[in-house]
């Protein structure tokens, strides 16, 4: 399931009208964003390749994520208009499943993508980062990886990140629950057994235990299961204060059908993440009483900036359907934007070039941009000076690993089956 979208790139640099989602600040980075080299003249043909997740798990998530790199490139496109390069978009479906993700990255590195944004799964960024990018040495950044397990993959620093690590989550949700129940509450703690669940839920207990709270479990369930009567029962044993459940949609929707089933299970005292952030209501194929009255947390595009009150703007401007917003949608505009840039800033669309350009661009030292001039960001990257190019949602700089050093989350709940925004919360790396 493979779509393709030609937008040519030429010419004097025009504006930008698109936020980028932004996390991070690495005060020790002191590489600069330029070349040193003037590239005003560089001529070539970027490819920049999707992995979305169009089926499985993640797929609510795609149509807004592919909407975002859609206008990424658009944006791209116009900044660059009169230059010889040309930009190019090829989208394939990773089926959120790891076997079809390295699949499609493999297929769209042959078919001549230089760069990739996604996957978005952890579970597929993990294998597709070591076996397709770090192989084939083409950058990969995923606008949703959050998995902790990804800052020490081995992949020869070919696999960046617009997300911040649940590291930082996982103090962010750790707060959010000692602060609803009390710093000695007990908490049932449950997952999906993947990376991103996993990551999740150990990232959860240790703060949340250095707190002063005690929790139970983790009870980590097959996500390919098809009954969990059993792993129900284990997590409302002994009647907790409260629960911490990491999943997706699928297989949430039958493991919150057993836990309803137990008579035990009160949504109300339930906390989770990302992969349950439906926006805007809870899907028919997750029951109410399973998951409607729950509070969670969600990285975040900063409310009441500029720059995010035009991304809304130039989002909902586009007659490109959805029109809402989704979860993620925002890093995946980041993303693909950092794979122009990256390539502006080498003179080149060979993947080694790119990569050893991302994180100078998206990183200090160097003169601050944003969207709102993404043109004087290209033309001080073609004149070979350095730059830092910042977001909607803060400062893009990355660590050694890829990661952002920080993170902007949402809290919400559910209520009568909606989604209900709360507070933000901006967490730094504590490394």
């Amino acid at each position: 399931m493979r779509g393709r979208k030609l937008l040519a790139v030429a010419g004097a640099i025009g504006a930008l009208s698109l936020g980028i989602a932004a996390c991070g600040d690495d005060d020790e980075s002191t590489s600069d964003s330029g070349s040193g080299e003037d590239v005003s003249s560089a001529a070539f043909d970027l490819q920049v390749g999707a992995l979305l997740p169009q089926t499985g798990d993640l797929s609510i998530f795609a149509p807004p994520g592919e909407k975002a790199a859609n206008l990424a490139i658009e944006e791209a496109t116009a900044a660059l208009e009169g230059t010889d390069i040309t930009v190019e978009l090829s989208t394939a479906d990773s089926e959120t499943k790891a076997a079809a993700a390295q699949q499609a990255a493999q297929q769209l590195i042959s078919d001549g993508a230089s760069c990739l944004i996604g996957p978005w799964a952890s579970d597929e960024t993990i294998p597709t980062g070591q076996t397709v990018a770090a192989r084939q040495q083409v950058p990969l950044i995923s606008p949703s990886s959050t998995s902790p397990e990804i800052t020490e993959l081995p992949d020869d620093g070919y696999v960046f990140r617009t997300a911040p690590s649940d590291a930082l989550q996982g103090i962010v949700l750790a707060d959010a629950v000692g602060q609803e129940f009390g710093t000695d509450a007990t908490i049932s703690v449950a997952a999906r057994n993947d990376a991103y669940g996993e990551g999740i839920a150990n990232a959860f207990i240790e703060n949340f235990e250095a707190n002063g709270g005690t929790t139970t479990g983790p009870v980590l369930y097959d996500p390919e299961g098809t009954t969990f009567d059993s792993e129900a029962e284990e997590i409302v044993a002994d009647s907790p204060d409260g629960y911490v459940i990491i999943d997706f949609e699928d297989p949430y929707g039958k493991v919150g059908a057993a836990l309803a089933r137990t008579n035990e299970f009160d949504p109300t005292t339930m906390f989770t993440a990302d992969g349950l952030a439906f926006d805007p209501e809870i899907p028919d194929t997750i029951p109410a009483e399973a998951l409607d009255g729950a509070k969670g947390t969600r990285p975040a595009t900063p409310e009441g900036t500029d720059t995010a009150k035009e991304f809304q703007k130039l989002y909902d401007s586009s007659s490109e359907q959805p029109k809402d917003r989704g979860t993620f949608d925002a890093q995946n505009f980041d993303a693909a934007t950092l794979c122009v840039l990256g390539a502006v800033a080498a003179g080149s669309a060979e993947g080694p070039d790119i990569q050893a350009a991302i994180t100078d661009v998206a990183s200090a030292p160097g003169d601050k941009y944003d969207y709102t001039d993404m043109a004087g960001a290209i033309e001080a990257l073609q004149a070979g000076e350095d730059i830092d190019f910042e977001g909607v949602s803060g400062p893009l700089d990355l660590d050694d690993a890829g990661d952002p050093t920080q993170g902007t989350y949402d809290t919400y709940s559910y209520e009568n089956g909606k989604l209900v925004l709360g507070d933000q919360v901006v967490q730094e790396s504590e490394e």
